[in-house]
């Protein structure tokens, strides 16, 4: 059930993934657990080269979600680091 981005592509594998908080934290916990299933639900972050919807190719940080038998979801460029 996993989703792939929707606004850009990866075109490696995502670097440097961390959690950025995790259970009660997750405030969008509700919604995400009513969408898409799962439990014990995680925010994380990661780098990794994209392309964006409008061309651009380069490093950037990437923010998702993720819960186990669930996958990653919510896929967002939280912002540009540079161009490869």
């Amino acid at each position: 059930m996993a989703e792939d981005p929707n606004d850009f592509r990866l075109l490696g594998p995502v670097k440097r993934v961390r959690a950025i908080v995790r259970g009660l934290g997750v405030q969008m916990r509700g919604y995400l657990t009513e969408n898409y299933g799962g439990r014990n639900w995680r925010k994380m972050k990661g780098v990794a080269t994209v392309e964006d919807e409008y061309g651009w190719i380069g490093e950037a940080e990437v923010h998702w979600f993720e819960a186990h038998g669930v996958g990653r979801v919510k896929w967002k460029i939280k912002r540009r680091l540079h161009r490869s």
